[in-house]
């Protein structure tokens, strides 16, 4: 099995803000703008609030009401009304995806998911980012294992609200769907995708750093994984994030699966 460390979600270039983490640990990764049929006013954190009305609350002025969004990975069953036979799904295109063909994944692969994030206060009645602004960091948010993989533009209705499902990638030749197994190839009690409540595990990079890309792996499990865009990443001491790419596929290696699925198992909230 591959594991790929996969950037997706808000971040200094795209959305120009982190993503928030809740102070009950809920991870909102926030889709970055883009043409879709979706706007953050359609999405729901819960049932009183959409993520339009959470960025308002937040500060961040890079998107207003209108503005359409990039919901990939779709992994969150409870933020839209989801069709009969909807299942979380994750698209990629032109170099990423050629990454990844290249890379050779493949079904049974697992994507596990990171961007950037800031925990948050409730104060008020509304949330807002904590003061400290040197204390964003690189966390691991969810993951999705693949069951399928769909080419060719041939998707199901049920992929109608995917953004790799619409005009602007049908036309694309590379365009690529990867659709979650039903449940984990390894415990078929957990569902083959899902998101992450926060726990200090999932926090990639170190404490007391101003480099987000200064990331806290064990030595022990990830000194001699091969990682596509990483072929030097230890630097005194510590793992050195590529700072471009998207796609950080980790090759056969069975500490690296051991660990995979360790945090799948301590952080999983369960919401299929």
């Amino acid at each position: 099995m591959k594991v790929i460390l996969s950037r997706k979600g808000f971040d200094s270039q795209y959305g120009g803000y982190p993503s928030p983490i809740l102070p009950d640990g809920k991870m909102i990764s926030l889709p970055i703008p883009g043409k879709s049929s979706l706007r953050y006013s359609d999405l729901k954190v819960n049932d009183m609030l959409t993520y339009y009305d959470l960025i308002q609350q937040l500060g961040i002025r890079t998107v207003n009401e209108q503005t359409t969004c990039h919901v990939d990975p779709d992994i969150c069953h409870e933020i839209l009304d989801r069709p009969i036979g909807w299942k979380p799904a994750f698209g990629q295109v032109d170099a990423a995806e050629g990454h990844l063909r290249n890379q050779g994944v493949n079904e049974g692969d697992l994507f596990i998911f990171f961007g950037r994030f800031c925990k948050t206060k409730y104060n008020d009645e509304k949330y807002a980012f904590c003061p400290d602004k040197n204390h964003d960091f690189h966390a691991l948010f969810g993951y999705l294992q693949i069951g399928r993989i769909l080419r060719n533009n041939n998707f199901p209705s049920w992929l109608n609200t995917h953004p790799h499902a619409n005009e602007e990638h049908l036309s694309n030749p590379t365009n690529t769907i990867y659709v979650a197994s039903d449940q984990l190839s390894w415990d078929s009690h957990i569902p083959g995708a899902g998101k992450f409540i926060f726990n200090h595990e999932l926090q990639l990079t170190r404490n007391n750093t101003k480099n987000i890309s200064e990331w806290n792996l064990p030595v022990d499990i990830f000194r001699d994984a091969q990682i596509s865009y990483h072929p030097n990443p230890w630097k005194n001491g510590f793992f050195k994030s590529a700072d471009k790419g998207q796609e950080f596929v980790i090759q056969d290696n069975d500490t690296v699966v051991e660990w995979a699925k360790n945090i799948i198992s301590g952080g999983i909230e369960y919401n299929l």
